[in-house]
């Protein structure tokens, strides 16, 4: 393990979270974790700099931290943002199922945005949120294949069909949506 996982929780974790961290870690090439020094997980992220720039109240799932002087660059994950807690029993069921996708989408942007702002110094700023969420994509994809080899190899060849009824229907539902501003207005 190239960094340690900290534990800042009021409350109990969910049942082998250090061990889903550990296999999320271990599915993203060591060269990308490269300048990182540690995983927290806190119940909510609380920090001065960003109170001025969120909008509406929302919370963020994960925070990634700089490198500052001589202090590394780590990584922060909200728990209270992915397990809410304050919630209705049926609103906590689909996040708690989806726990350990959501965990690894953020810990997969997290360490994206250390790797172009660090490693890679060809992206331009503007192109950074494109370029964080293809390599979560990217990531994601492999780390599932690796999670569900079978079921993997059994899907791989409707993958492309799948993906082909999806931006049809992703096309679709915009044209709709298009259609729909254009009446009501």
């Amino acid at each position: 393990m190239p960094f340690k996982i900290e534990e800042q929780i009021s409350g109990k974790l969910p049942r082998q979270t250090q061990e889903h961290i550990e296999a999320i870690l271990d599915s993203i090439p060591r060269e990308h974790l490269r300048g990182l020094e540690r995983l927290r997980l806190v119940d909510r992220i609380i920090d001065p700099r960003i109170k001025s720039t969120l909008k509406g109240g929302t919370e963020l799932p994960g925070l990634y931290h700089p490198r500052q002087g001589k202090q590394a660059a780590w990584l922060e994950v909200a728990l209270e943002t992915l397990l809410p807690r304050n919630k209705p029993f049926l609103k906590r069921i689909m996040p708690r199922l989806s726990f350990k996708g959501n965990l690894a989408a953020v810990i997969f942007s997290l360490v994206g945005q250390h790797y172009y702002l660090t490693l890679r110094h060809s992206i331009k700023k503007g192109q950074l949120e494109m370029a964080v969420r293809t390599y979560t994509e990217k990531q994601l994809r492999r780390w599932q294949e690796q999670q569900h080899s079978f079921r993997a190899r059994l899907f791989k060849p409707l993958q492309p069909t799948l993906e082909r009824w999806g931006r049809a229907l992703q096309k679709r539902a915009t044209a709709e949506k298009k259609r729909n501003q254009a009446t009501g207005s």
